[in-house]
């Protein structure tokens, strides 16, 4: 790209064409305070006003967030006009904020406390009446507090880039503006897939988990045998909340941590990803193999099951039935573990920790449930265990790396750690149903053609002369178009994997959040290479490991022999197996 010469401060410097104002000055090493372009631009441009800037020659002060550089142009950041302009309108939106930041999760990665602080701002310079306030907290996901809106846009903006939808937008009129679902309704009387990622690129707390910390607190005071199981993407990212490079794995670290939270066993979700790899890949080999219903398609990702249920309730018999990894685990751990180590059902507590906000939502579905006991009790997020290991004063960064348990359950392959990432479930799959097909295993561990962030990928594989078409895709508005092929019977896929969130779990709506002003020791363009380093910590997992193939899990081997039987047994589709129904999105 062409370079132009720009002044800045009164210092020159050569700068790409096309950038931002505020963009140029950034990769010059000056930081103007802002609320919106942190996030490529995912905001109403210009509306917050909070980056303005002198410019020679330009009529008044300018947004640098929206103003293009050319060549020869001089900036000024400092000068009086400036500054206080800048800190008048920070003061201005804090006049219409609830101001409760002590009360609040997201204070630690409040931008909004940030601007104050940098900009100077003043408390109550601007005093009158607020705007009427709606907190939403129906659903077991997500909530909604409208006193904490600065009405920046970004969720807005990241549901359609994201999915293609219009969930939130702007409603009513002037100084009653809010952002909300249409009419102001509930998030739960909505299309809303319950992704969180809305709330990965709020800058307040106007969009947060809902958390369930306290029902973790309240299980422990009552003595439950409380268990807990993560996700392979919270290790990639968990060091981020303790001021970690992003991509450093803390696996061993977060053992660690939570053994000293007080957790009865600390399990790798890794485990039970092997088990729905045996599962997946069975039932795609029977429905090959037996006119089963074609395309497949992955179940793991609870917003995208939600998408499916919610728009395209024709093709759920595409769905794969196998539940999600974390709740396999908690149907294994209230059944075949409890029994083993004699402890009743009623009396576990499995807790799991999480990428994603769905999750939380997921482990309510009745058909997770058997005789009234869920097999998940509570979801926390990545961010919610990096609060409760600071609650209890734990220092992350100097524990040592421990392992998990895995005495009768809970060892895992390869496999199963690369689930985290966009076409990590495809290609641990692939893994094993080549062996079942075949009877031997694939000369490549790697199937690299389903892996990379493209929003569509797809590759044909030679399974022992059966050739097998399959896609990957990631975010709902990518999803949409293969599905569309499917209802038009243009398909021509046999196995399709699809993930909620872009890039997959690594970038899940309950990940650290990823804001530039927050991470001083990152490379300035972490925006655009954080999903990768995610990713790269656990494609070098999953190269540690001995056994790297699911089916090869020894205890894997142990769980169906003593107890399941064999893949896709009665007993499997009882424990292991679920079904979906189609839903309407808004309720009367």
């Amino acid at each position: 790209m062409a370079k132009i010469n720009i002044k800045i401060e009164g210092i020159p410097y050569e700068v790409e064409e096309g950038l931002t104002v505020l963009e140029a000055c950034r990769a010059c090493g000056y930081q103007i305070p802002s609320l919106c372009a942190y996030n490529h631009g995912e905001c109403s441009r210009g509306s917050c006003r909070v980056c303005l800037v002198e410019v020679k020659g330009a009529r008044g002060l300018v947004a640098s967030c929206v103003y293009p550089v050319n060549e020869g142009m001089e900036i000024t950041i400092s000068s009086p006009a400036a500054t206080a302009a800048r800190r008048a309108s920070v003061e201005l939106l804090l006049s219409n904020h609830s101001m409760k930041c002590q009360q609040c999760d997201k204070n630690e990665y409040c931008e909004l406390l940030y601007a104050a602080r940098v900009t100077g701002a003043r408390e109550d310079m601007f005093q009158g009446s607020k705007t009427p306030t709606t907190v939403d907290q129906l659903t077991p996901s997500i909530v909604r507090d409208t006193s904490k809106c600065i009405l920046c846009g970004r969720c807005i903006e990241r549901c359609g880039n994201a999915h293609g939808l219009s969930v939130l937008g702007f409603e009513k009129r002037g100084f009653n503006t809010i952002v909300a679902p249409a009419e102001n309704r509930s998030l739960e009387n909505s299309p809303c897939i319950l992704c969180g990622q809305c709330v990965s690129v709020c800058p307040t707390g106007a969009l947060m988990e809902k958390s369930e910390i306290d029902k973790v607190d309240e299980a422990m005071k009552a003595g439950k045998y409380v268990v807990v199981q993560t996700a392979p993407a919270v290790r990639a990212a968990l060091g981020e909340e303790f001021g970690m490079k992003i991509g450093t794995p803390v696996t061993g670290k977060m053992v660690a941590a939570l053994r000293r939270l007080g957790f009865k066993k600390v399990f790798d979700t890794n485990y039970s990803a092997d088990l729905t790899i045996m599962e997946e890949a069975t039932e795609l080999l029977d429905r090959l193999q037996n006119g089963g219903v074609l395309p497949m398609i992955t179940s793991c990702s609870p917003g995208w099951v939600n998408f499916a249920e919610i728009n395209y309730g024709d093709l759920l018999p595409h769905l794969s039935t196998c539940k999600s990894p974390h709740e396999m685990f908690g149907a294994i751990l209230k059944t075949y573990y409890a029994e083993k180590i004699g402890v009743d059902p009623k009396d576990m507590f499995v807790v799991s920790v999480m990428p994603c906000t769905a999750k939380k939502f997921e482990k309510e579905r009745d058909q997770l449930q058997r005789d009234g006991i869920k097999d998940v009790d509570a979801v926390l997020t990545t961010r919610e265990l990096g609060r409760l290991i600071k609650r209890s004063g734990i220092n992350f960064t100097k524990l040592p790396d421990e392992e998990f348990d895995n005495d009768i359950v809970g060892d895992y392959s390869g496999a199963g750690v690369i689930f985290g990432v966009t076409g990590g479930v495809m290609e641990a799959a692939l893994r094993t149903a080549y062996h079942a097909l075949t009877g031997k295993e694939h000369e490549l561990i790697k199937f690299e053609a389903v892996r990379g962030f493209e929003g569509i990928k797809s590759a044909e594989i030679d399974i022992d002369g059966t050739k097998v078409k399959v896609a990957v895709a990631h975010g709902m508005k990518n999803a949409r178009v293969l599905l569309e092929e499917i209802r038009a019977g243009k398909s021509e896929y046999q196995f399709i994997e699809i993930m909620g969130c872009p890039g997959g779990c690594i970038a899940g709506g309950g990940q650290p959040y990823v804001k530039p002003q927050f991470l001083p020791n990152e490379d300035i363009d972490i925006l655009d290479t954080y999903k990768q380093k995610r990713a790269d910590a656990l494609y070098s997992e999953d190269e540690r490991q001995t056994v790297r193939q699911s089916h090869n899990n020894p205890q894997m081997k142990a769980l169906y022999e003593q107890f399941l039987g064999k893949p896709n047994s009665h007993k499997a589709h009882e424990l292991l197996h679920t079904s979906y129904k189609a839903r309407e999105a808004f309720k009367d």
